[in-house]
């Protein structure tokens, strides 16, 4: 019988001995032993489908030695998803002799260099990021944002570098092909400017986005949008402290108040459009739509906003091998077809990061992470103010923690 619930130590020894099993602490030379925290449900998880990438092998310098799931191996075993938790855990074992358990504590001692990837509860993560330094990982590969506050994310910075750990960020468009190719252009079309386009598939009703407000209680612009501001923080030195402007496209942002599955209302947008200005001159635009579609982009203008180049997620190659995993993974998010190739160059710049020492090129750090977020925090209070103001008014920048000299679309 599947035991799900026994200690970690108790799992090592049945599972290691699971007939059909083709490796048990496989790390070997030149491979990162990786600890996923936080999996989630199959076909809903990203820190399933991360699983699956490194188990298939398409991170050849991973090697996914164990699983830490307390919901599903614990409190959620028998309600909904844990069936199938439970069953992909089973198949798992008997293929690949991954180890499964409840508690990163529990751990035993490295063989190789330890990487955490942990891509649990944004709201857990602070505390699972103490426990993966306490289980001796040398680099921890936190999914966005990182936690729920800059203070929160801040304080994990400063614990990991008196450890001595490394921490790198799952922003996977930064390494997106969409993202270099219209830098690319850009970088050689002077004057010219970037607007980068984020959709997703939610159904445009109270139900389908209050469930995803809900889902995604920290809000658009510290969830979905929050890649897009790791690429300004990245490669166009946006911080708090360097914000020259804000215009916020009201005509195309929206926020709503809706009531979520557990009928408690949560106020949040389901589409933004804004453009930063800096300091240092540079700018860049950002549009996300939780109900655009499944095609993400970005594009890039001319002074009088002429668009003169645009590459698409997926573009035609890579609907060809979204089409291959969707026969593979029936029923999973859309998205991770999409960013499939994305989540495996991170994986892999992590992982060979943390077991070679490597450069880890263009991967996010937790400093980015820190100026994401802080941007997020503050665009949220800035476009809240902005869209619960009259059409015609403007909003004194003190009432919405705005610096001085921002500007205010009329």
């Amino acid at each position: 019988m599947f035991v799900s619930r026994t200690a970690f130590t108790h799992l090592s020894r049945t599972f290691a001995s699971s007939r059909g099993a083709t490796r048990c602490f496989a790390a070997g030379a030149g491979q990162a032993e990786v600890v996923l925290v936080g999996c989630g449900a199959p076909n809903r998880g990203m820190g399933w489908y991360h699983a699956v990438q490194m188990l298939e092998g398409r991170c050849p310098s991973a090697s996914l030695d164990y699983v830490i799931e307390p919901w599903f191996l614990g409190g959620g075993a028998d309600g909904p998803g844990g069936a199938e938790f439970g069953e992909w855990a089973k198949d798992s074992t008997a293929k690949y002799g991954t180890v499964f358990g409840t508690s990163v504590g529990e751990l035993p001692a490295p063989k190789q260099p330890r990487c955490a990837l942990i891509s649990g509860r944004t709201a857990d993560n602070p505390r699972l990021f103490t426990e993966c330094i306490a289980a001796d990982c040398s680099t921890i590969f936190l999914e966005k944002p990182g936690a729920p506050t800059v203070a929160e994310l801040q304080q994990m910075k400063d614990e990991a570098e008196a450890a001595g750990v490394g921490v790198l960020m799952g922003y996977n468009k930064n390494v997106c092909k969409y993202v270099r190719k219209a830098r690319e252009f850009a970088a050689k079309t002077p004057g010219s400017h970037v607007t980068f386009v984020s959709n997703n598939t939610y159904e445009p009703t109270a139900a389908s986005l209050g469930e995803c407000f809900e889902r995604n209680a920290e809000g658009m612009l510290k969830n979905m949008a929050i890649h897009e501001l790791a690429l300004l923080a990245s490669f166009y030195d946006v911080t708090v402290d360097n914000i020259d402007s804000v215009v916020v496209d009201k005509e195309f942002s929206s926020m709503q108040t809706l009531t979520g599955p557990s009928g408690k209302d949560f106020t949040d947008f389901d589409k933004v459009k804004f453009t930063i200005k800096t300091k240092t001159g540079k700018s860049a635009s950002v549009q996300a739509d939780r109900c655009g579609g499944e095609v993400s982009y970005a594009k890039v203008s001319d002074e009088n906003d002429v668009e003169l180049f645009r590459h698409c997620m997926p573009d035609e190659d890579d609907k060809a091998n979204v089409a291959v995993l969707e026969a593979r993974h029936p029923g999973a998010m859309p998205y991770f077809f999409s960013q499939d190739p994305d989540y495996v160059t991170v994986k892999e710049r992590v992982a060979r990061k943390c077991a070679l020492g490597e450069e880890a090129k263009d991967i996010a750090t937790i400093d980015i992470a820190i100026a994401a977020l802080s941007v997020g925090e503050y665009l949220t209070d800035l476009m809240k103010a902005e869209l619960s103001a009259d059409e015609a008014k403007e909003i004194d920048p003190a009432a919405a923690a705005v610096p001085t000299g921002v500007a205010l679309d009329q």
